[in-house]
């Protein structure tokens, strides 16, 4: 199983009203795994996405991503114009390149962009796994629907696999 991380659409224009608190709540899940990867080296994708008509593009304040998240300078990063992160964009060509089989999937938001992602990743034969609150939503009840309808992995379980690695 080769791993990779994926961050989805966790972006300033997002964070309003409803949302903070469980993009908060999101990023602290986040936040804790960006090390496990970065320690063994698996690829960390932070997907970024432009909503033209809603004036999303980059250089604008909306576009960047919270200021809890910070990629690294080396970062992977793909823009989206679609819901699903692979559409028209690399990503499946770089996780190919990184040998990736397995993709663990945060961000926002949970029934839009994340699970249309999630069921990208399927149709590609990927294994794609939801960190268990490392996504958010408008509405919790979205967030948990999405959860309970995907495969879900925990941080500490994903903690051990990762470090017995």
């Amino acid at each position: 199983m080769k791993l990779a991380l994926m961050i989805i659409d966790m972006q300033k224009e997002y964070y309003v009203g409803k949302t903070i608190a469980q993009m908060d709540r999101a990023t602290e899940y986040i936040n804790a795994v960006l090390p496990l990867f970065e320690a063994k080296n698996l690829p960390i994708i932070w997907v970024q996405d432009i909503a033209e008509d809603d004036g999303v593009i980059p250089g604008t304040e909306g576009f960047e991503l919270i200021d809890s998240l910070k990629p690294k300078a080396d970062s992977i990063i793909i823009h989206k114009k679609y819901g699903n992160s692979f559409n028209k964009t690399d990503c499946d060509k770089i996780l190919k390149e990184h040998g990736t089989d397995t993709i663990i999937m945060t961000g926002f938001c949970a029934e839009y962009c994340v699970l249309s992602t999630y069921r990208g990743a399927k149709d590609l034969d990927y294994f794609p796994i939801l960190l268990k609150n490392g996504i958010a939503s408008v509405e919790e009840t979205n967030k948990e629907f999405v959860e309970n309808i995907s495969d879900t992995i925990t941080y500490g379980v994903l903690k051990r696999m990762l470090d017995s690695n």
